[in-house]
């Protein structure tokens, strides 16, 4: 008979179109369009039904106990999914460098926010003594960190007006990159992998690449990267507070785009910060999800929509405090007008408790960033509730300014007074070139290893049911009993020598249907396999290839899609920021993290469905298969492994499953200082119950068969599988 090579071009027939009733393009951007992948639609239909949802609740609060229960509610959730914070440690605190400016002077410092993990940050002191109140500014996405030009401005400005500016490097930039390159030749700086001028010669990265790199591991240990920045910000006010020439309970802090991110964060869950400004950040997730979509890992916090927590509810957590929003009304990442829809929703809440004047809004005609207007503005705000005045805070004379201002001239305005370099704090420029620091990847590789041995005897004790619902849980997933009624449509039949093929849409109850094509050869013997892709249907269909050699030995193959790929594919169509680290799906698998799930949990539930589906197909019933067979590759191993350890004792037993292409342990993801495309499949704080060789043992290494597992970045793994390749 004909090998498949012949009829590859047969499988794009079902890839090619979308469902009859998929939505056509209206043009609006804020419509749901034919344009859009049917996943992507059915994530933002949830995340619109959930806000709705807790907008009721919202406009439900009458009283003061009620709000301030809502607050209570909302913090102790955020702690909560980002796995709570770690114990206070000594900050070691040292000040390596002294610098004079114009009516200001800075202090270089590092202290050390955990055990062997340093914080760079540069200290600007007004003239005199002091004491002084205290700022804390948490950088934006800058590649430069706290050496960026509007982080040094407003920190000067606040100096030359009173107030004390902690602005210290985030993790993944400045002094503090932590994904460094330490085999390049330093003195080659073109072969950074991203065209831009980059702040040392190891750095390989966008910032913003490596804080969502750093977030896959946290995921899976059930914590976030968040929870680093957070707590580096808090450790920084812990500094302040331990210094004499400041005021210990006058503390504020101001941030812009990521800073602004942490500035929310910070304001909602530290009761020290007095005084608030976050810029270029707050709008709404509806807002958000309808124009740039979800952002970086530290953005979006498990669950946190479907428990009815917006980016609202970081105004109202640390209500009545005062608090001034800063925003750019031409800022083309955070919409303006969902920023209006926060402001209300906060002026409300401050009314309710009888302060609605501590909470206001600055409306700056700029683009995204830390603008003149902006640091003016969270300047003055900042001065009155620190310093205890009003004060028109005038970072240049207006006088000597054109009108109307042009945004190149607004970035003239905003020039820096020092280097990086003058602004280092490390001897070599980062602190992984220090003797003994620690990367992130290396403290979640610690954690890893301590959840490790919690979980093992607790894992050893449970019952096969207990383990089943320890896993369901984690992902997601409904039993089989729950899952809609799956309806196999038979859209082509095709003939060709020796075979037949029949292609297959199933849907599933809801917008996102999947596809298959059956192939039965003439010679069939009785045998059946299940042939789950990781890539689409065209896989694995060349001649001498898996799929061409079962059928060519009369096995019938039910080549699948899972929801997400091929036919349903989301984002593959290269959209993606991070030039493929996180895979074609990062923004639809950032939506099901904000609703609480996963796409393992979603693609096991697949699973299961085509194993009852095809169980009752014509073709494959009629054949009376005698032995059954599943194979998954690439994207679709982990979830299947995740169906086939939940399975029932009369759900179709496989004689063997075949998982090709996947990693052996998400222990290697977690401590792997680089990974691609791993968010697809991390699940929220699996790594506090199971691991993968955990799922292999349930359904049974006597029929599990592991073929060319991968390290995290996709390469196959040569001789222990159980290694990995970690920083040094």
């Amino acid at each position: 008979m004909r090998t498949l090579v012949t009829v590859v071009c047969l499988l794009v027939v079902v890839q090619s179109g979308r469902s009859a009733d998929a939505p056509q393009n209206s043009g609006d951007k804020d419509a749901e369009t034919g344009s859009r992948p049917l996943l992507e639609l059915e994530l933002r239909h949830e995340i619109g039904e959930g806000l709705i949802a807790r907008w009721r609740k919202f406009l439900a609060l009458k009283s003061r106990a009620e709000c301030e229960e809502w607050a209570r509610e909302r913090r102790e959730f955020f702690v909560r999914q980002i796995g709570g914070f770690p114990e206070r440690t000594p900050l070691n605190a040292r000040v390596v460098k002294r610098l004079q400016g114009d009516g200001y002077r800075v202090e270089n410092v590092i202290f050390e926010s955990r055990p062997q993990h340093h914080v760079t940050a540069n200290l600007y002191l007004p003239e005199g003594d002091g004491p002084f109140p205290g700022v804390i500014v948490p950088c934006g996405h800058s590649h430069n960190g706290k050496a960026a030009d509007g982080y040094q401005r407003v920190s000067i400005l606040l100096a030359k007006h009173g107030m004390a500016a902690l602005c210290y490097d985030p993790i993944g930039q400045g002094e503090r990159y932590q994904m460094l390159d330490f085999e390049r030749d330093h003195e080659h700086f073109e072969q950074v992998s991203y065209p831009l001028p980059v702040p040392h010669p190891r750095v390989q990265f966008l910032c913003t690449t490596e804080h969502t790199t750093m977030g896959i591991g946290c995921i899976l240990l059930g914590t976030n990267v968040a929870q680093y920045r957070i707590w580096d910000g808090m450790r920084a006010i812990d500094y302040l507070q331990s210094r004499d020439d400041i005021i210990a309970d006058r503390i504020g802090c101001t941030g812009n785009s990521g800073g602004g991110t942490l500035t929310a964060y910070l304001m909602a869950l530290d009761d020290r910060i007095l005084a608030a400004a976050p810029v270029c950040y707050l709008t709404t997730f509806q807002k958000l999800i309808d124009t740039k979509g979800p952002q970086d890992a530290e953005q979006n916090i498990f669950g946190q929509i479907a428990f009815g927590m917006d980016e609202p509810d970081y105004v109202m957590m640390r209500a009545p405090k005062p608090t001034l929003i800063c925003a750019g009304r031409r800022d083309a990442t955070f919409d303006i007008d969902g920023t209006w829809d926060l402001f209300r929703q906060a002026k409300m809440f401050y009314s309710r408790l009888r302060f609605p004047e501590r909470v206001d809004i600055n409306d700056a005609d700029v683009p995204h960033g830390f603008y003149l207007q902006q640091r003016e503005a969270a300047a003055r705000f900042l001065h009155r509730w620190l310093v205890g005045s009003d004060k028109v805070i005038q970072e240049v004379d207006p006088a000597t300014l054109p009108d109307p201002i042009t945004d190149q001239q607004l970035r003239e305005l905003g020039k820096g007074d020092w280097t990086q370099e003058e602004l280092y704090c490390t001897p070599d420029g980062q602190t992984l070139l220090m003797d003994g620091e620690k990367s992130v990847f290396q403290l979640n590789g610690e954690l890893a290893q301590r959840l490790k041995a919690e979980r093992t005897p607790r894992w050893k004790a449970m019952s096969e049911s207990e383990r089943r619902n320890v896993i369901r849980s984690s992902i997601g997933a409904r039993p089989d009993s729950e899952l809609p009624k799956p309806v196999v449509k038979q859209v082509d039949t095709i003939r060709r020598e020796g075979l037949t093929i029949y292609q297959l849409i199933l849907q599933q109850g809801s917008l996102v249907p999947m596809a298959a094509s059956v192939l039965v050869p003439d010679n069939a013997n009785g045998d059946v396999c299940l042939y789950l892709h990781g890539v689409g249907l065209n896989e694995d269909t060349g001649a001498g290839e898996p799929i061409a050699s079962r059928v060519n030995a009369g096995q019938i193959v039910i080549s699948a899609e899972l929801t997400g790929i091929g036919f349903t594919e989301t984002g593959r169509d290269g959209k993606d920021w991070a030039r493929g680290k996180f895979g074609p799906d990062l923004q639809e698998t950032l939506m099901a993290y904000l609703l609480g799930r996963s796409y393992v949990g979603m693609r096991a539930e697949d699973v299961s469905l085509w194993s009852r589906a095809l169980a009752d197909y014509a073709p494959v019933r009629d054949a009376k298969p005698q032995r059954l067979y599943l194979v998954a590759t690439g994207e679709a191993a982990i979830p299947a492994l995740h169906a086939l350890a939940l399975q029932s004792g009369d759900a179709p037993q496989f004689s063997t499953v075949t998982l090709r292409g996947m990693v052996p342990s998400w222990e290697h993801v977690v401590a792997a200082p680089e990974h691609t495309n791993q968010l697809v499949n991390a699940v929220h704080g699996a790594l506090r119950h199971y691991d993968l060789p955990d799922l292999i043992d349930m359904v049974g290494r006597e029929r599990v068969v592991i073929e060319e597992p991968v390290d995290p970045l996709g390469n196959l793994l040569a001789g222990d599988p159980n290694s990995v390749k970690k920083q040094p």
